[in-house]
């Protein structure tokens, strides 16, 4: 991937990868709705193209407990999925899919199984709109939840990928449920060449 990719990066070339953030948003809140026989809105305020040193910070806070989702995608344009949640999202998230009450400290194997259901959702639906817009084939893995603080989340699941990767799609992403916002952080992190390759079959050569 060139040093300068972010340099290169028009607004014209943001504005298309924050329309598939919004296509994607858009698909989820629908497959959102199906699951759980309720309207639920998505939106996405910011896509940002970010170095992968940085996304320790997006938090704020290293130290704040969080759960994290993960999964691999495979196919033309290899990737890392990462999904963040601070606990007040959590439990109003877990909360909607087993409508019960769920608290964060308290976490049982079937709000895990809930929250990765949730993050596969999101997950396929970002992946779906990327392949409509690119052509290509891009599946994912079985998404695997951890809940640790946010530097903890974070160093172990980028370390790895810091090997062929250097930036990441950061798309903050939120929730709305009858007027109340929950919000998360989702990161695509394209592994070696793959930003280079979404973006020339989303017509820009970089």
């Amino acid at each position: 991937m060139s040093e300068d990719i972010l340099e290169s990066l028009d607004d014209m070339a943001r504005d298309a990868l924050k329309e598939i953030g919004n296509i994607g948003a858009g698909n989820a809140a629908t497959a959102f709705a199906q699951f759980l026989d309720r309207k639920i809105d998505m939106t996405v305020p910011s896509v940002n193209i970010i170095p992968l040193a940085e996304a320790q910070e997006i938090t704020g806070d290293s130290s704040q407990l969080v759960a994290g989702v993960m999964l691999k995608v495979m196919g033309e344009a290899p990737a890392t999925i990462l999904f963040l949640l601070p606990p007040e999202s959590v439990e109003n998230l877990v909360g909607m899919v087993a409508d019960k009450e769920v608290s964060f400290e308290e976490l049982d194997e079937v709000d895990i199984s809930a929250l990765e259901e949730i993050v596969n959702i999101l997950s396929g639906s970002y992946l779906n709109a990327l392949n409509r817009m690119t052509g290509f084939n891009l599946v994912q893995s079985v998404p695997d939840c951890a809940v640790d603080m946010a530097g903890a989340i974070l160093s172990t699941s980028l370390i790895p990928v810091g090997k062929t990767s250097d930036y990441t799609l950061l798309i903050d992403t939120q929730f709305i449920d009858q007027g109340e916002k929950i919000e998360g952080y989702f990161m695509l992190i394209p592994h070696a060449d793959s930003l280079q390759k979404i973006l020339n079959e989303l017509g820009f050569d970089l």
